[in-house]
Order: C-alpha cells, then structure tokens, then sequence
C-alpha cells in the first residue's frame, strides 16, 4: 500500500497525490465486490457495533472536534457553521441513534423487485443490487461523515468520503471507529475511506476515475456541485439550488396557509428545502397578504414582491426578476400575485428549482393540476415544503436530495443508492 499524503496539501506532489487517488480508489473497489455478496446481518452488526464505539469513546471524538473548533476562526466559519461543526455528547449520541435505524431498515440487497413467467417456462426476476462505488463530497458536518457511511454500506456500495477541511479531525476520529467496528464484525475495512489529503487536485483526480468509482454525489454549495457535474467521468446526484415555493390557491384555508408559509420560511431558513418564493392567487391577496404581511415581520423576514404585494404589505420592497429565482437561504422571502393556478404553475416552471414546491388549497382539483403541472422532485398538498426529507418520508436516512430525473429523484436513501439485474431461472430452454 502507498503512503497516505499528509493533510497539508503543500506537502504532497501530484505524482504522489495521483497515485494515492488511484490506491484509494482501487482499494474501494475491491471492497465493493466483497460487499455485494456480504449478508445483511453482517452489515447491520457492523451499524450496531459502531453505535456502541461512538457511544463508549465519545470523548476522543470531543477530543477531535476540538482540534476543529479551535482552527475554525482561520477557515472564516460563521457561527452557525462553527455551530454546526461542533460534536456535543447530545450530537454523538444522535449519530449513534441514526446508525441504529439504517441498522432498522429492510434489507435492500437481493430484494425481488419484480417477477413474471414466461410462456417457455422462464422465470425472470428483477433483482436489487449494489451500484458499486460511491465517491461523496460533503460540507464540514461530521454527522454526515457516520450517516453517508451507514446509508452507502447499508446498501452494499463502499464509499470514499471527500468532506471538508474544517472537520477533517472529527470525520477522521469517526471513520476510526468505523473502521474497528469493521474489524470487528467482519465487514470490509476499506468499504469506508476517508480522503486524507486537503488538497483539491484529489476531487479531480477521483472524478476522473470512472473505471473504479460509479457514482459521485456532492452536497454543499452551488460551486462545489456544479464543478463536480462538469468534470464526473461518472453519473452524479445533485441538487444546485432549492428555490422553493408555496403557492396559496383562491380555494385555500387562509389559516392553514399562514402557518404553512412560515414554517416553509421560518423553521430553519439556511437549509434547501425552506421556502423562498410565495405566490398568492389575486382571489385571496387582499385577505392573506396583510395578515402574513405582519407574520413575517415579527419574524424579521424581508418580503419582495411585485406591485401588488408592495400595495398590500407596506413594508415590502419592490422585487427585481433575479429576486425570483434566488435561493436566498437566510431572511428574504419573493412574493408574486398571480391570476390563475396556470399562471402559478408556470411561474415554479420557470423560476424554480425541481426541488420542493406546496400548495395550499381545499380544491381536489386544483391539487391534483398542480402536482401534475409542477415539474418537481417533491410536490406538497397542504403541508410545508420542510418536509422534503428523507426521515420525514419514511426512508430512514438520505445521503441527499436529487432534483435530476435519472436514476434517482427527491431524497436519496438505501434504494436510491441501489441499481437492478435480472436474474432469469430456466429448466433447460433454448430459444426457436
């Protein structure tokens, strides 16, 4: 085995880099065949054994995590994301809790999709299987690190974990034990990698590599994700932006619409399915745009709107178009009074992102127009656009959500992380 560059990307040439990617890379693989044919007990002990590691050692992680906390300041984190950073006792035991329900879930290899017979006796049988390799770029959250392992291996795939500098020593302290409760339980070591080196060159070098990686997967901001979609070799699920609206129908519960609106904006703001565009149809505006009006700003959210919304919400500035497309992830929220449920629909189309759009209506019709019309991964009936969640949606964990259309769409979990074969059973049969 190669020697692991160190973590000061000054150090490390690219012919060493080059040949750690491809180590890494080819280790992954390796690990990857094994996994397709590891029983699902093994995995699940692998999950439950790593839960108790994090638990019992949650003080070396603290240890870690310090390391990060104390070099935030010279990455220019914010509070937030220094907030976001840190591992409490509260957090490490979350991190555990979530391994144990990827732990819950079915089964997903080997799972008989569907079935059929032939009239020469063939019985043909789609069958689940792993993808293979997953290369998964993510932001500074060390929670993330343990949830993208569980949910790849979970699914039979070995993973290569790319995450950010300023959470290199939690993530490291993590995959640590990860790695021994693989030791442990008799999964693959090398079905869970952690990229040593901070230095960007090895994002491109892995992208490159399509013989050994099959699909790479990024989660973080718009840049990272659109680098990473213009020079994957591989299929890559992403998400760029979610600029997620709710439109209030002339048919709404205008109570029900309010508080709608302001958890879609208001339960968290920095997060890609919390709202950013509201349209209102020019039934309801006079009713429902003063009253919400008044809402927001108690909330201290700016609302932007064209002329309409700026007659009925004195405190609203006057939107410009961009204002309509921005995923502003923070206290600004677009308004539009819009004549029909058409001209809604067109709007989303236009301005949004694919990612989750709501409306709030008492029309059966118009809701089922809606869901048709809106061209989404997610579609909301009369409930918030923070729901867009892979634990809200029964999936147990998700390693992201997808706005593409192939091969997977919405919130990523076990089954979005799987491909399919057919596997035929004859008796002999040749064919005519």
């Amino acid at each position: 085995m190669h020697a692991n560059p160190t973590v000061n990307s000054a150090d490390s040439n690219p012919d060493d880099l080059s040949q750690y990617c491809t180590d890494v890379a080819q280790r992954a693989k390796t690990a990857a065949g094994q996994l397709a044919i590891t029983r699902g007990e093994v995995k699940n002990a692998w999950l439950r054994r790593a839960a108790s590691l994090l638990r019992g050692q949650g003080g070396q992680l603290q240890a870690a995590n310090v390391r990060d906390l104390e070099a935030a300041p010279n990455y220019g984190l914010t509070e937030a994301q220094t907030d976001r950073l840190r591992l409490t006792p509260e957090r490490i035991e979350g991190i555990a809790f979530g391994l144990e329900e990827v732990a819950a879930l079915r089964e997903p290899i080997g799972q008989v999709i569907d079935s059929s017979i032939r009239p020469s006796g063939l019985v043909v049988n789609k069958i689940r299987v792993p993808l293979g390799v997953v290369f998964f770029i993510y932001e500074s959250r060390p929670n993330v690190t343990a949830d993208a392992a569980a949910i790849c291996v979970k699914a039979g795939n070995a993973v290569i974990l790319r995450g950010g500098k300023e959470a290199l020593h939690s993530s490291q302290a993590i995959v640590k034990l990860l790695h021994e409760a693989a030791r442990d339980t008799g999964l693959p070591v090398d079905a869970v990698q952690l990229v040593r080196t901070i230095d960007r060159a090895a994002v491109g070098q892995f992208l490159r590599m399509s013989d050994q990686i099959d699909l790479a997967i990024p989660r973080g901001g718009e840049g990272l994700i659109r680098r990473v979609a213009a020079e994957a070799r591989m299929p890559v699920i992403k998400h760029f932006s979610g600029n997620c609206h709710v439109y209030v129908d002339a048919a709404a519960d205008l109570s029900m619409a309010e508080a709608i609106v302001i958890n879609s904006k208001c339960q968290r703001q920095g997060v890609c399915n919390a709202a950013e565009s509201l349209l209102v149809h020019a039934a309801a505006a006079a009713e429902f745009l003063p009253r919400l009006g008044a809402a927001l700003q108690l909330r201290g959210i700016e609302v932007r709107g064209g002329k309409r919304v700026c007659e009925l919400i004195a405190e609203a500035r006057p939107a410009r178009e961009e204002d309509y497309a921005t995923e502003y992830l923070g206290p600004i929220l677009s308004a539009k009074v819009v004549s029909s449920l058409s001209q809604a629909i067109e709007h989303i189309n236009r301005y949004g992102s694919g990612h989750t759009d709501a409306i709030v209506t008492s029309d059966l019709v118009a809701a089922r127009q809606f869901a048709a019309g809106v061209d989404s991964s997610a579609v909301m009936i009369n409930a918030s656009t923070r729901f867009n969640d892979g634990g809200q949606f029964g999936l147990g964990a998700e390693i992201g959500i997808s706005t593409d259309k192939f091969h997977a769409r919405g919130p990523c979990g076990v089954d979005e992380l799987t491909s399919y074969k057919y596997v035929v059973h004859g008796d002999g049969q040749v064919r005519e």
